[in-house]
């Protein structure tokens, strides 16, 4: 059935031709106004398709980060000195990550334009060659960080001979687990380029209760395990990543899906298909090792405050990264579902989706922001009972609640130039503001202005501003809708 509509002036518009294409419809685009329309088209499909993606995603980070948060909390009941040896593997941890997970984002974009554009099979052989170049890069970063990962921790900034000793334990046995958290981060990246969320939530979740559970046993040494105190806690989060690992390949495994790994598949590494998977991934890789390198010096300038206030500033970032969730997983449906519109050579449906993505994630990032900036102290309280942690942590949370909608927006519409494809721009944006503006600031603060932690936290919501408004210009720019992915 072929029909004929007027070019959109409207997101009206937008909403019923979306719904003709999904039923499997032809479209002829000329003028209209929105008078013309059935009074009954709203946009209801729109926030259904984008829900329907972002709650599993939403869901799934959200749990994953509570049970960092658990992890962490139980760790802080060992003393203060717990909490910044686990703080110090974050960041190295995530260096060693950039290589597979900037592939992932090529992975994604393009997963996603193959399935607008209807060929199952080149998604498929994304998905392949996506896992060969996860495993390499994966096995490689593994071994540079259990080699060196004592000097990794002294770079760090360790501040005692107790904190360097369980910071290297803890990051150490990560490496062993590496590589297992590796592939599955690729499978969850392709599924939810084909719009599959859910799977990864469950898996994921099954994941975190496996990590919770062992926490209980080898932190503290209940039910007769042992006590192993920070390298209980490694452990255990090692067993919860290969338990995730093991769902999300007998998932893929299986022949009723749309991305099926299939063994007897060629596996033979793919020249184009990865020079591709790189042209789009490379700028993301630059983007985060510029964010690590910019977060690495921010964090070694907030070391050198003394164990207590890297402390709390460890805890006040690993209760923001809850809030990252919001962003993040509406990130997941601004990516997919741009990619997807953009497979159909339909922006204006990537456009309509994206409005109504940020709306959503500012609405959640309201109440998130007022819950931290109202029940700050108690949220901290949770993590460790020191005076001085708490009120510190009370203050730091005021600053975590304020950035809660800039972060929701800025994080939302770079997941849609991500799933057009449009990575360079976030990379120099990146390099601006996280890897200049955000450290320098932090220095001339702490440094010069003596404003102690407090001032750490003005450098971060001066980055955060500024890089919500770049972001905001590039994705008005409407350059992302011109990109090809051949």
């Amino acid at each position: 059935m072929r029909i004929h509509f007027p070019k959109f002036k409207n997101s009206a518009n937008f909403d019923l031709a979306l719904d003709l294409v999904e039923d499997g419809m032809d479209i002829e685009v000329e003028n209209i106004t929105k008078g013309n329309l059935p009074p009954h088209v709203t946009s209801k499909m729109l926030y259904t398709d984008i829900v329907k993606l972002a709650w599993p995603s939403v869901v799934e980070m959200t749990l994953t980060q509570l049970a960092s948060m658990v992890d962490l909390m139980m760790v802080g009941g060992l003393g203060a000195w717990a909490l910044s040896a686990v703080g110090l593997t974050v960041q190295p941890k995530f260096l060693l990550m950039i290589l597979f997970m900037a592939m992932n984002v090529g992975a994604t974009a393009m997963v996603a334009r193959y399935k607008g554009a209807g060929e199952q099979e080149k998604a498929n052989q994304i998905m392949r060659q996506a896992l060969i170049l996860t495993l390499a890069f994966s096995v490689t970063s593994s071994v540079i960080g259990y080699i060196f990962s004592e000097k990794l921790i002294i770079f760090m900034g360790a501040p005692d001979a107790q904190t360097l000793k369980e910071g290297t334990i803890y990051l150490k046995i990560q490496m062993v687990g590496f590589t297992f958290m590796a592939l599955t981060s690729t499978i969850t990246a392709v599924l939810r380029g084909v719009g599959n969320s859910r799977t990864a939530m469950i898996y994921n979740l099954m994941a975190n209760i496996v990590n919770v559970i062992f926490n209980y046993f080898l932190i503290e040494g209940n039910f007769g395990f042992p006590r192993l105190e920070v390298a209980g806690a490694s452990i255990a989060t090692v067993i919860g990543e290969l338990a995730a690992f093991v769902f999300a390949l007998l998932y893929i495994t299986k022949g009723n899906q749309y991305l099926h790994l299939r063994f007897k598949d060629s596996f033979k590494p793919d020249a184009a298909i990865m020079k591709q998977i790189f042209s789009i991934g490379f700028p993301a890789m630059v983007e985060q090792l510029l964010m690590r390198v910019g977060v690495i010096i921010y964090v070694k300038t907030i070391a050198g405050l003394g164990t207590v206030s890297y402390a709390v500033h460890q805890i006040c970032m690993n209760i923001q990264s809850l809030s990252f969730m919001n962003g993040q997983g509406f990130a997941v449906s601004a990516t997919s579902l741009t990619g997807q519109s953009l497979g159909k050579n339909r922006p204006d449906m990537a456009h309509a989706y994206n409005h109504r993505t940020r709306r959503l994630g500012m609405a959640v990032s309201l109440v998130i922001g007022a819950a931290f900036i109202f029940f700050g102290k108690n949220i901290v309280a949770l993590y460790n009972d020191d005076p001085d942690i708490i009120s510190q942590g009370a203050r730091i949370m005021m600053f975590v609640g304020f950035t809660q909608p800039l972060q929701s927006s800025q994080f939302i519409l770079t997941g849609a130039l991500r799933g057009a494809g449009d990575t360079k721009a976030t990379a120099i944006i990146t390099f601006l503001t996280v890897l200049l503006l955000r450290p320098l600031a932090a220095i001339y603060f702490i440094n010069s202005l003596n404003l102690g932690l407090e001032g750490a936290w003005f450098a971060f919501i001066l980055d955060q501003t500024v890089r919500s408004v770049l972001v905001l210009f590039r994705y008005n720019s409407g350059t992302w809708k011109n990109i090809k992915i051949k």
